[in-house]
């Protein structure tokens, strides 16, 4: 695979290469042809697989740097055992294999028996196992690494008063009147009762202890992964009913539907007036912080959309790690987005995520089982969360709605 410098000059070529497709057609003024359309939509396939392939390689550098040991099995010659080197597979070792080779014409297992089953032992053959693990791409969670997260440890619940109502404007009056006295001034409370987030898994401990790479580490980060895109899915998409209410369901308790903006869009896709009058519905207190949140089926609307001077409004991001913009605000992609582009759905959001509160009664925790499962020669791992989220200042955020 290429390294990642690499696949970020290949991207920026493509991308490069799509928008001269497009400015053809826009020199000719005339539509994509059959072949036009073709060959961009292949690009923008390109550009996807470009965009997996990236993650991977950022992702195995995150790993490898994390990575401090290799666990080694428990079956070593006194040489291995001894020794200062890395260690080594005994399996991919000459002495494994022969007798591998001793046991398949004698039956004769001696100290090379890797388990025993119900029906009697068994044996492995000898294999070279690369420290390596092939998985498909994690999911990116954006909310909690820009929301504003509260400890509520040895409380059950976390309030915040809130002023709802500002008081209405004073009265010019003459010298001896005192106007009226307010009606409208109101105040309400936020209030955040954490959840339980948890999930159970069960290893064979043979696994644990024969594998080249360190199992018991790998759950824990799969775990970890497991409930963070949960927790993202709720904070965008939670109804607040025993989980945490998300910033695309409509409440008065988070976010109204007095913040929806559908003005300009059409009722199968987002237009560029539309997003203009969804950024101007923001208050320009909010609009230093604000970030756009949308699906990968809306930003393959949204980078083909141009301004009134035929220039494309997407700003392409040519460095790791740094979102794309669009009027200048950083556009975050996320699987948990509502992605369905259908009369008066939400397809997505813009907003100061500082305004989404987080409560944490227990930070994520697994436990490891060592005894429980012992008779079937298996290490179960738990792992627990606690909180609760929402929304706390509706102002801050505007929701993009279809027409």
């Amino acid at each position: 695979m290429k390294k990642l410098q690499e696949l970020l000059q290949d991207r920026a070529k493509l991308i490069a290469d799509a928008r001269s497709v497009l400015d053809t057609a826009e020199t000719e003024k005339r539509d994509l042809n059959a072949e036009e359309m073709t060959k961009h939509e292949t690009m923008y396939a390109d550009i996807e697989k470009l965009d997996k392939q990236i993650e991977v390689v950022e992702r195995q550098e995150k790993l490898e740097s994390s990575v401090k040991e290799v666990r080694q099995g428990p079956l070593q010659s006194k040489e291995i055992a001894t020794s200062t080197k890395a260690p080594v597979n005994i399996r991919a070792t000459k002495e494994y294999e022969e007798r591998w080779a001793q046991f398949l014409l004698t039956g004769e297992r001696r100290d090379l028996v890797q388990g025993t089953s119900s029906q009697g032992g068994f044996l492995v053959p000898s294999e070279k196992f690369i420290n390596e693990l092939i998985q498909a791409v994690d999911n990116q969670v954006h909310i909690r690494g820009r929301a504003r997260k509260f400890s509520v440890a040895g409380a059950q619940s976390l309030g915040a008063p809130s002023l709802d109502a500002d008081p209405a404007d004073p009265t010019w009056v003459s010298e001896i009147s005192y106007g009226s006295y307010d009606t409208t001034m109101a105040f309400g409370k936020r209030q955040l009762a954490p959840h339980a987030l948890a999930q159970g898994i069960k290893l064979s401990n043979l696994l644990l202890s024969n594998s080249a790479i360190s199992i018991e580490q790998l759950v824990r980060e799969r775990l970890a992964y497991k409930i963070g895109v949960v927790e993202e899915n709720a904070f965008i998409n939670g109804t607040g009913a025993n989980c945490p209410l998300g910033l695309m369901t409509a409440s008065n308790e988070g976010i109204s539907t007095g913040r929806d903006v559908s003005t300009g869009n059409t009722t199968t896709s987002i237009t560029f007036d539309g997003l203009i009058e969804v950024d101007a519905t923001l208050k320009a207190q909010y609009q230093p912080k604000a970030v756009w949140l949308f699906s990968r089926t809306a930003i393959k609307q949204l980078r083909k959309l141009k301004d009134g001077e035929g220039q494309y409004i997407w700003e392409q991001s040519v460095q790791a790690g740094v979102p794309s913009v669009i009027l200048g605000k950083p556009v975050l992609v996320s699987e948990y987005c509502p992605a369905t582009f259908t009369t008066g759905l939400y397809v997505g959001l813009l907003g100061d995520l500082d305004f989404f509160w987080i409560a944490d009664a227990m930070p994520f925790t697994v436990k490891r089982l060592d005894e429980l499962y012992a008779e079937s020669n298996k290490t179960a791992f738990l792992t627990r969360l606690e909180c609760d989220a929402m929304p706390v200042l509706e102002e801050a955020f505007v929701r993009v709605k279809l027409a």
